[in-house]
């Protein structure tokens, strides 16, 4: 603001003057400095601060994924904005960047707590879990707290399991515990499961993640009331972020795009437990007659053997052309429209369309496993690849190798896949965490279909009569 040039001759003037000024200094000050959602939308980027993990985030083959990541991400577009992904080694490592302007908010599967709910304004609760103790079978269940004196126990640090710990000690003096910060929450169970430790605490979700895979773990008790899950924005007066997040959460639990999200991740019934070998011999009678010929065409241009492809389909969709997913993936090769788009598929529905996007892309994948491994291992590692992402493999090998294995023999790269959890393994590799033992069970499912459907074609089964497609594993043009 600049004085008026004219002299001024009176002191009411001059008061007016002044009156002016101080009020744009004000008008111009504090009071116009963006908010926190206005920020965000200048800057067109919502920066998600979290932690690698199963229930949060991860590198799948079509890129960033993950439960916190899919609900962000629909969060940004709400916003219209695009979506930034920062991770950080250590779960007590949040708090500091998200107070230091370094993030927008923390989606790491955090529990609202009072402690918390001081530092940081929240956002609603899109999800309600309970706390589990679990412990390794064969060892006397704990069924309280009191049973837990004298037991090897081992939580993340500051994490809600510890404050629970923390609680109990006030009536059990004795109890004691160690806190980690440099491992993740897979990586105890693998622990426990072991026996390094007796006991940890997790959230529920989290336990119906991993179940499968520490099939030697298992619920002592579970600790009384549920525990809210919620968005931390930053503290004080400006919760613009935090209302949008309100009406983002109230939108999608209306359109039940929040429930279908907990459903792909948590349901028991995803994609890597298929069920078992006699629904796929019903579907092999109810739906693949009508599928052969494209299978078998598909597979001919592309040097494949059409057994392999059917597999991969049945393992993908059921051998359903209309399936989808929350996720936007469709089709009977269940392709995501980046993978689509990048194939030339502009049809995912479509049965033969479909299949040849899921073609080329396995073609695709196998061309760039190293010509010196040989087959059936070259294809294995393909089928990981194109359950995974060709990243987490090379990471799978490179730990194969330095652990002593033979990095170019699937037998070895299997048995390692599960690794990829692990935080003290995946924090060095190149594309961190990932989702390893699916990988594993999704080659082994796709093994079985395969051999079952090689068996009923080479016996000329009354449900599989098709014609001579005697080419190996592998595209015809790799061996």
């Amino acid at each position: 603001f600049m004085l008026p040039t004219r002299r001024i001759n009176s002191l009411s003037q001059l008061l007016m003057v002044i009156t002016v000024s101080g009020f744009l200094v004000v008008s111009y000050s504090g009071h116009d400095d963006p908010n926190q959602l206005e920020k965000v939308q200048q800057r067109s980027k919502l920066t998600m601060l979290t932690r690698n993990g199963a229930s949060t985030y991860y590198i799948g083959p079509d890129g960033a994924t993950g439960p916190e990541v899919e609900l962000v991400r629909q969060f940004a577009d709400f916003l219209g904005v695009g979506l930034e992904i920062e991770a950080v080694d250590a779960f007590n490592q949040l708090a500091g960047m998200l107070e230091s302007g370094k993030g927008d908010l923390i989606a790491a599967n955090l529990t609202r707590t009072p402690a918390r709910e001081e530092r940081f304004n929240f956002g609603p609760d899109y999800q309600q879990t309970n706390t589990l103790v679990v412990y390794r079978r064969g060892q006397a269940r704990p069924r309280s707290f009191k049973d837990l004196v004298g037991r090897k126990i081992m939580v993340i640090a500051d994490s809600s399991y510890e404050e629970a710990v923390e609680l109990a000690r006030y009536d059990l003096p004795e109890l004691a515990w160690e806190p980690r910060s440099d491992i993740g929450m897979e990586e105890l169970l693998l622990a426990v499961s072991d026996g390094a430790i007796d006991v940890t605490l997790l959230d529920s979700n989290i336990y119906s993640l991993n179940q499968q895979f520490y099939p030697r773990v298992t619920v002592g008790f579970t600790l009384p009331g549920t525990l809210p899950h919620a968005w931390a924005f930053p503290g004080g007066p400006d919760d613009s972020l935090a209302r949008q997040a309100e009406r983002f959460m109230q939108q999608a639990r209306e359109d039940g795009s929040l429930a279908a999200l907990h459903d792909a991740f948590y349901s028991t019934g995803g994609r890597m437990d298929r069920v078992g070998m006699h629904q796929f011999m019903g579907q092999v009678r109810k739906r693949l007659p009508p599928l052969i010929p494209v299978f078998q065409d598909v597979a001919d241009a592309y040097g494949l053997d059409w057994r392999l492809l059917a597999a991969i389909g049945y393992q993908e969709s059921h051998w359903d052309p209309k399936a989808s997913s929350y996720t936007g993936v469709r089709g009977l090769m269940m392709l995501t429209q980046r993978t689509a788009t990048q194939l030339g598929i502009n049809d995912r529905p479509d049965p033969t369309q479909s299949a040849e996007g899921g073609a080329r892309y396995f073609v695709d994948l196998h061309s760039r496993i190293p010509d010196r491994i040989e087959e059936p291992d070259r294809t294995w590692m393909a089928l990981a690849a194109y359950n995974m992402g060709m990243g987490h493999l090379e990471d799978t090998r490179v730990l194969t190798q330095k652990l002593g294995g033979d990095p170019d023999k699937w037998e070895d790269v299997n048995q390692r896949l599960g690794l990829l959890t692990q935080e003290r393994y995946y924090r060095d590799t190149r594309y961190g965490y990932a989702r390893g033992h699916e990988a594993r069970k999704y080659v082994e499912n796709i093994q079985a279909y395969y051999e079952t459907l090689v068996w009923m074609d080479t016996r000329e089964h009354p449900l599989l009569i098709a014609r001579n497609a005697g080419s190996p594993l592998g595209p015809t043009a790799s061996r």
